[in-house]
């Protein structure tokens, strides 16, 4: 159970990055630039809110703070970084996918480390 409420943890802080994206950011509308709504700004209050209350129930679960943060700041990255692609347009580059695997390869290694121990 504690996984999946990490699960949702990472859903509920790359939820709020890109509602954070979306507040900040102009986009071209038919008549022009069209500034963003501040209601997105609602969306990343209430999803770091949620994210951080659930990241804590995780550790108050057990798993350790090593691996949940990794795994946590890991899957963020790399969720944010193909969303960025996707809604977004943003770059996206090969080297760029291999960092992010690199990233989750650690995160990986770290697991094994303390599972070791």
């Amino acid at each position: 159970m504690s996984w999946v409420v990490l699960a949702l943890a990472i859903l509920c802080e790359v939820g709020a990055t890109l509602s954070l994206r979306m507040a900040s950011t102009p986009y071209d509308g038919p008549d022009g630039p069209v500034e963003p709504s501040r209601r997105w700004y609602l969306g990343v209050v209430v999803g770091y809110a949620a994210s951080f209350a659930l990241f804590s129930l995780v550790l108050r679960m057990g798993i350790g703070l090593g691996i949940s943060y990794g795994i946590w700041t890991a899957a963020g990255f790399a969720l944010t970084a193909v969303a960025g692609r996707v809604f977004f347009k943003e770059a996206f580059t090969r080297v760029m996918v291999a960092g992010t695997v690199l990233i989750i390869v650690g995160v990986f290694l770290i697991e094994l480390g303390q599972a070791a121990h």
